[in-house]
């Protein structure tokens, strides 16, 4: 069943319209037909609509609901990503991963031994495409949720927007102790708000590895091996899913 994401404006009562690049995909690439039956969600509020195909406009689809389904397939967890800007085309790879896995919202941060620097237009451009493949990501692993990709932020602006997170974490290739890790991870509750920070390639300077401490991120190892700035966060997320839904 295809899954399709919609404003919740767009849910009227028992009536959901869909437009835009989603119409066009249903009418003519999927070759949809009136009675079909697709999968809506608001990306909001993790409810998924049931409906059919009632109508096919000029402009729009029209839905009719058929039943309301409370969709239990987010991580009981609220994870924001803090990634480092990685080079070339990886930001891609991390997105469509991290939100296949559950991730809640991603914002890309400028650290010290970040290569990549865009002007302001050039970064909204980046941030609507980055969040382009958040939600493609979301309609193909059937989530109710598009994560959020928020606009370029600094370190200092990252450790503000983490100060609301109970549990703050920021992983760095000279920790040691995975049993503290370990027990870090076995003790998250659900309902708990997580940071993540990850640094870029090269990973973070020890002067910005003591100024998330003192914001009170925890350091900590994911393993013998190190991992690329790529890999880290799906890592960790992996973790989680294993936790809560093993």
């Amino acid at each position: 069943m295809y899954r399709f994401f919609v404003d919740p404006s767009d849910i009227i009562g028992h009536d959901i319209y869909i437009g835009g690049r989603d119409y066009n995909h249903i009418k003519n690439v999927l070759r949809m037909k009136r009675g079909e039956v697709v999968s809506i969600s608001d990306g909001i509020s993790g409810k998924e609509y049931r409906c059919h195909i009632e109508d096919i406009g000029e402009e729009k689809i029209h839905l009719k609901l058929d039943f309301i389904k409370e969709a239990d397939i987010e991580l009981p967890v609220r994870v924001t990503l803090f990634q480092g800007i990685p080079k070339s085309d990886k930001m891609d790879l991390i997105i469509e991963k991290c939100t296949e896995l559950g991730v809640s919202e991603i914002v890309p941060v400028v650290t010290e031994r970040s290569v990549v620097k865009l002007d302001e237009r050039k970064a909204e451009k980046r941030r609507e495409h980055w969040q382009g493949k958040a939600e493609a990501a979301a309609k193909q692993s059937k989530r109710a949720v598009i994560p959020e990709i928020r606009g370029i932020v600094g370190m200092n602006e990252a450790f503000d927007m983490a100060a609301d997170s109970g549990l703050r974490l920021i992983p760095y290739e000279l920790s040691e102790n995975f049993q503290k890790t370990r027990d870090i991870i076995s003790g998250i509750k659900p309902g708990e708000r997580i940071a993540v920070f990850i640094g870029p390639e090269g990973g973070f300077s020890e002067e910005e590895i003591a100024r998330a401490e003192g914001r009170g991120f925890v350091p900590i190892t994911l393993g013998r091996r190190i991992l690329r700035t790529e890999t880290a966060a799906i890592v960790l997320l992996s973790w989680l899913i294993y936790l809560f839904e093993g």
